[in-house]
């Protein structure tokens, strides 16, 4: 059974995508098979991943509100490994196609079920926003990773979905934990984000990851080629910072195993 994180957080521009595209490309890369579900109606992390928008092929549309299977709308990308299911525009008017529905909240995770044990990760690029499509997103996750750029507003922004999180775990029963918040754009050189980061530490302690993915303009080219930055330029500090996460989060996972073996 795969392990499946959301990447959420509901202010854009904060590397939601650049993450769901080079964590899972760094995971792949360690032999293991990785799905990455764009519910962003943008389709950044589909096209990031070079994948052609095309009208004929089920999307994440087509398999939330529609009759499609998952295995169907999945497509492979050019690294081993990596499979994305796409987002288009229809999947801008699946929020108010959801309203209606019984047990909305809850399609995703329903939909994906049948082929989470063909997968060893499946990463959810959530929309900025807390709209039906995050948190369907939030409910289908055992999970929820968190990338913050270090700007002023990154607290409050994060406290916002913290709470979130407490609800959804109170009001669906669902025992979503936060794998960590990783610091993203992080430039040294100025203040505001050396302090923004102590702050972070200081308030959310061991949830923070030890990875810092650095302000990179390799990194913010890749996706116009279709290419994660591994694939783009895998000497990079870009790439090396989505391998140092990718080898934490496979820590954790160990270490959650192991602590659930003692028991």
């Amino acid at each position: 059974m795969s392990r499946v994180f959301a990447i959420a957080n509901q202010k854009g521009g904060v590397g939601k995508t650049t993450t769901a595209i080079n964590l899972a490309a760094a995971l792949a890369a360690n032999d293991l098979k990785i799905l990455v579900i764009d519910s962003d109606p943008q389709g950044n992390a589909t096209s990031g991943l070079g994948i052609a928008k095309d009208p004929n092929r089920p999307s994440l549309y087509h398999v939330i509100l529609g009759d499609a299977s998952p295995r169907d709308a999945t497509v492979a990308t050019a690294f081993d490994g990596l499979y994305v299911i796409s987002a288009d525009k229809n999947l801008v008017g699946a929020n108010l196609e959801l309203v209606d529905i019984p047990n909305r909240e809850f399609r995703l995770r329903e939909r994906i079920q049948g082929i989470r044990d063909q997968y060893n990760f499946i990463l959810i690029d959530c929309p900025p926003a807390l709209d039906l499509l995050t948190l369907n997103a939030l409910i289908a996750a055992d999970s929820v990773l968190v990338p913050i750029q270090c700007e002023f507003f990154a607290l409050e922004g994060v406290s916002e979905l913290m709470d979130t999180i407490d609800r959804i775990r109170d009001a669906f029963q669902h025992p979503l934990q936060v794998e960590g918040i990783l610091l993203t754009m992080y430039d040294d050189r100025t203040n505001l984000t050396r302090q923004v980061a102590a702050d972070l530490r200081e308030f959310f302690k061991d949830e923070v990851f030890t990875t810092i993915v650095p302000r990179s303009v390799r990194l913010a080219e890749a996706p116009s080629f279709g290419k994660p930055i591994l694939a783009y330029d895998p000497r990079s500090k870009g790439a090396e910072s989505y391998i140092r996460l990718a080898k934490e989060i496979l820590d954790h996972e160990q270490n959650r195993e192991s602590s659930q073996g003692a028991r």
